[in-house]
């Protein structure tokens, strides 16, 4: 198990921004790759941004890219969501996952390393929520 702990969720108002922490609570995540989703009420879960395990590439939802900004370190064990520019679409519960090892798919291909699909990932947080007011 991987115990994934998420925190820094809360109200804001449009325009505004927040910082998502992510983190491995009793267990290093530095070798995984890590990325966040988010369920709206009466929605799917779905991809905001992930990173790859040593930090160099990223990748976002067309939704959120130029907003928001995905980054960790590995020293403390932890991942970051900066969100800026919060929109009233925003508000969601931000879950937390981690990949243990990527795939040879994901090895082969410098476009597909980072992973961003849910069945990519083995372990998820129990989420944090986010509600931006207009």
């Amino acid at each position: 198990q991987v115990p994934l702990v998420e925190s820094g969720g809360g109200l804001v108002q449009a325009g505004g921004s927040l910082r998502l922490s992510c983190a491995g609570s009793g267990r290093t995540i530095s070798t995984y790759g890590m990325g966040w989703f988010r369920q709206a009420p009466g929605k799917g879960r779905e991809f905001v941004a992930a990173i790859a395990s040593t930090g160099g590439s990223t990748y976002y939802a067309d939704s959120v890219k130029g907003r928001f900004t995905i980054s960790r370190d590995n020293a403390k064990d932890t991942v970051y969501l900066q969100m800026n520019n919060l929109k009233p679409e925003d508000t969601a519960n931000y879950y937390c996952a981690a990949q243990l090892k990527p795939s040879q798919a994901q090895l082969a291909s410098a476009a597909q390393l980072v992973p961003r699909f849910q069945y990519q990932f083995n372990y998820w947080g129990q989420g944090t929520q986010v509600t931006v007011s207009s």
